[in-house]
């Protein structure tokens, strides 16, 4: 039997080089099907033609050989494509290899180089012209460290958003858990007061406790839709949020550079962590003593230091002031207040948007809490998510 002859396709934008390229290809084993002069011309002569090889030259006007390789191999896997190049487009051949050829000759290669390149397409194998393949395996080793670090680099990015987001189930979690307790409580007061004939004094104590757990339910509304916006962050200025924060306590001064100190974070978020700084603070802290809220690039990045002027927590407390107390609840009483709940949503707060929040010291002169702020590399007025 006759054995089977390799079916080319030539594109090039110079025909009289076309007509050369066919004329020594043509011989006992190889028949060319079809010459193209542009990409589009080439990959519209792929279905009638069914080449097995295609010698592709680099640069066309228009769609170019790098385009076109891609495009036809995305038509045909099976294809073998050789590159023509000249010395000048060394660097090109990277991208010509990325999209699908099997192997590169520059164009003022032997007449037996170009046709061994072709045979060894159409067997699957490679041939590399070894003036260029120096340079051409530099740059694919290059191109190759590259991805492997943005491989890298993604990998990490990915990491640290699982981590985000475990972070956030965990802070909507307690949030929700701490919601249910005042609904419990003004459901029981309300049921309370449906079935039963009260005293003047425990009808006032009803709806006292009411009041109360109703504006409690309010506060925790509001920690839950800052919990909820916490991992939408923005490029944000903490000397800014610190003002606004000490707006509303007069006993509140703010220390800040400035230059701007800016943090990777949730406006919403932030003021919440600082609330809950602020409001711990001012509660040991008795008036008049002030509270400072002391911004600052520290070395690890953006920090906020509230420092009270209270008697200091006790030491085996501290080990504790970051875990939320269980609360003993009866219908119209309130018989333990627990403490930390704020303290704890802060930290969580501040860990979900890549922060920590720390008890940094404290005594019988008072106490410092330090909020560490995600540093970020964004630009001003840039968002991320």
């Amino acid at each position: 039997m006759a054995p089977t002859r390799v079916r080319v396709l030539v594109v090039d934008d110079n025909e009289g080089f076309r007509d050369s390229l066919a004329a020594l290809l043509h011989g006992e084993d190889l028949e060319v099907v079809g010459q193209a002069g542009s990409g589009a011309e080439a990959l519209a002569l792929i279905p009638g033609t069914r080449p097995d090889v295609v010698l592709m030259d680099l640069r066309m006007p228009g769609m170019d050989g790098i385009e076109t390789t891609r495009r036809l191999k995305a038509l045909d896997r099976g294809i073998g494509v050789v590159a023509l190049t000249g010395m000048e487009e060394q660097r090109a051949v990277r991208d010509m290899l990325v999209a699908g050829a099997s192997g590169y000759v520059l164009k003022d290669s032997a007449g037996d180089d170009i046709v061994h390149a072709v045979r060894e397409a159409a067997t699957g194998g490679a041939l590399l012209s070894p003036e260029v393949t120096p340079t051409v395996i530099e740059e694919l080793t290059e191109a190759l460290e590259r991805e492997r670090r943005r491989a890298r680099q993604l990998e990490a990015a990915q990491e640290a958003l699982l981590e985000r987001a475990a972070r956030r189930r965990q802070l909507i979690g307690r949030l929700g858990h701490e919601l249910r307790t005042p609904v419990t409580v003004v459901l029981g007061v309300a049921q309370t007061l449906r079935r039963r004939t009260l005293t003047e004094a425990e009808l006032d104590l009803a709806l006292d406790t009411l009041v109360e757990r109703a504006e409690g339910l309010a506060r925790l509304v509001k920690r839950f839709e800052a919990a909820v916006e916490a991992g939408l962050t923005e490029w944000a200025n903490l000397s800014e949020i610190a003002r606004d924060v000490a707006a509303e306590h007069p006993r509140v001064r703010v220390v800040a550079p400035d230059a701007p100190v800016m943090a990777t974070l949730n406006r919403t978020a932030g003021s919440q962590i600082l609330e809950e700084l602020v409001g711990n603070a001012l509660a040991l802290s008795e008036d008049p003593a002030e509270v400072v809220v002391d911004v600052s690039l520290g070395p690890a990045g953006p920090e906020v230091r509230v420092i009270d002027h209270g008697p200091g927590i006790d030491p085996v407390a501290a080990a504790r002031i970051f875990e939320p107390l269980e609360q003993e609840e009866d219908l119209l009483t309130r018989t333990h207040q627990g403490a930390g709940l704020g303290l704890s949503l802060a930290r969580l707060w501040a860990r979900a948007m890549d922060g920590d929040v720390d008890l940094a010291s404290s005594g019988p002169e008072g106490s410092v809490f330090v909020w560490r702020a995600a540093a970020g590399t964004a630009a001003p007025g840039s968002h991320l998510t």
